[in-house]
């Protein structure tokens, strides 16, 4: 064998990259395809201008990571709601279970994968920040 073919079949190799269309996304301009079926980050549902969220306690008990606290409250017309819903985004894992387990859609997950913060406590999400998202 010849000690130059390798290096003629590397060259080779190059040219045939420089004609093809590149793969790589210039991030901040061009947006990724997120999968529909994608889990990103938490949302709460909206019903008659209120929160769904009953606080039956099933998303924080089916969490695995631990991540979801609720407290009850009780509204004028003795219904029960979600008084305080945090969740913990350092500590969830994705896994789509609280949505699973709400018996009222109150809970879904968004497409939303940029979720860079500079200081621990902003990936705290409460109710008020996670009824904004869409």
């Amino acid at each position: 064998m010849n000690p130059i073919t390798p290096i003629i079949n590397g060259l080779r190799i190059t040219l045939e990259h420089l004609f093809k269309k590149p793969v790589t996304l210039q991030y901040p301009t061009e947006r990724p395809k997120v999968a529909q079926r994608f889990r990103g980050l938490h949302a709460l549902n909206v019903s008659h201008d209120k929160a769904k969220c009953v606080a039956c306690y099933l998303c924080p008990t089916v969490c695995p990571a631990k991540c979801i606290t609720v407290e009850a409250g009780e509204d004028a017309n003795h219904d029960k709601y979600a008084a305080r819903y945090e969740i913990d985004m350092l500590r969830c894992i994705f896994c789509g279970y609280c949505v699973e387990a709400c018996p009222v859609d109150a809970v879904r997950m968004t497409g939303e994968f940029e979720l860079a913060n500079y200081h621990r406590s902003d990936f705290v999400y409460d109710k008020e920040r996670l009824l904004e998202k869409k």
